[in-house]
């Protein structure tokens, strides 16, 4: 809800194509400081309680946006909303990864995703709808309360904690030497996926194509049959043979959206990319715990969720300077160059992903 609503907001607020790039992306910046104490915390501390904090801080962060009229004040929330994702995305994968068995990793982060797909189908267009009904302070605090409820479903997690180990901030905690190719994959591929939520509401309201909303509901339901697929078949297959052809796939949709004028073509874009990034995602997270042994699970994700920040950090800033330089159509074309910077990292480095993801 919040990623499409974002820049829909600020750009009701005056911004240009520059600025609500950089108001997307500023969540990055604390999610990125804060991965200092994050990793360690989480390979430390009760997982549980982490991801309950972590959780009631977002809820926080989106009853701000609510009372936000300026941009420096949604800046302000949106780095209170990136402190908290330093630790939900991270807990959640390490929670996730300790309760699959070896030999059904891939499989088991497929089937996870799918709720990140199930909450795309929804909340794009449920966002977009609310707003249109009850106005973005009303959407926004409706968001804050979704997150309050998810704070408390968090409280029902079933996690025996036993701690281990001392609270120690080091660089050995916080990133993972063994995930930093992972990190870099996703890095690349972050940076091209997250300009879809920064600008593709703005690009259809110039190209005058209504209901783009039906976008994210269409990628989302396809993620739901391509994510556990693309576990299954990483695990019988391998990571290489299925990745590839996914960065193809998600390249072709970026390609798609640069020339679309229509909704149908819109949606046609949203099916190839779910078969890209959608599938790139979670077999890249897989890579990343597998290249671990279990008691370092939670630097690995905090490594991998390092690119992740980075990307999104980064892409939409460069992609409003490309919107303010040229045009939509060009900056669609030209972010397809980090996919293939990534593709030209996976075959570089085949033999190794193999290598580790076999093990």
């Amino acid at each position: 809800m919040m990623n499409s609503l974002i820049a829909k907001y600020a750009a009701h607020l005056g911004a240009s194509a520059t600025v609500v790039g950089i108001v997307v992306s500023m969540f990055a910046v604390t999610a990125l400081v804060l991965k200092i104490i994050s990793g360690p915390a989480i390979d430390t501390f009760n997982r549980r309680f982490i991801l309950i904090i972590a959780t009631l801080v977002m809820a926080f962060a989106f009853l701000g946006y609510s009372i936000s009229d300026r941009i420096p004040v949604l800046i302000l929330f949106r780095l209170l909303q990136g402190s908290s994702m330093a630790f939900t995305a991270t807990c959640c994968l390490t929670l996730v990864a300790e309760s699959l068995p070896p030999n059904k990793t891939a499989s088991g982060i497929g089937i996870f995703s799918t709720a990140q797909a199930a909450s795309m189908a929804v909340g794009p267009p449920f966002a977009l709808a609310l707003a249109d009904y009850f106005g973005y302070k009303i959407t926004f605090m409706i968001g804050s309360c979704m997150m309050l409820f998810a704070a408390f479903m968090a409280f029902q997690i079933n996690f025996s904690f036993i701690r281990t180990k001392k609270f120690r901030i080091s660089m050995e905690n916080i990133v993972a030497k063994e995930s930093v190719l992972p990190a870099a994959l996703m890095f690349f591929l972050s940076m091209t996926a997250c300009v879809i939520n920064s600008f593709l509401i703005l690009f259809a309201g110039v190209q005058q194509v209504a209901n783009i909303g039906y976008y994210f509901t269409v990628y989302a339901g396809t993620l739901v049959i391509t994510r556990p697929l693309a576990g299954y078949l990483t695990d019988r297959l391998g990571l290489v043979r299925i990745l590839i052809p996914a960065m193809a796939f998600f390249a072709g949709a970026f390609v798609i959206i640069s020339y679309a004028a229509s909704l149908p073509v819109f949606l046609l874009a949203a099916f190839v990319s779910a078969f890209g990034f959608g599938a790139c995602h979670p077999i890249i997270q897989t890579y990343s715990m597998k290249c671990v042994p279990a008691q370092r699970r939670g630097a690995a994700s905090s490594t991998n969720y390092i690119g992740l920040d980075l990307g999104n950090l980064a892409g939409p800033v460069i992609a409003g300077l490309l919107v303010d330089r040229f045009s939509y159509p060009l900056m669609w074309r030209i972010m397809i160059f980090p996919v293939a910077f990534a593709l030209l990292l996976v075959f570089i480095n085949r033999s190794k992903i193999d290598n580790v993801f076999n093990k």
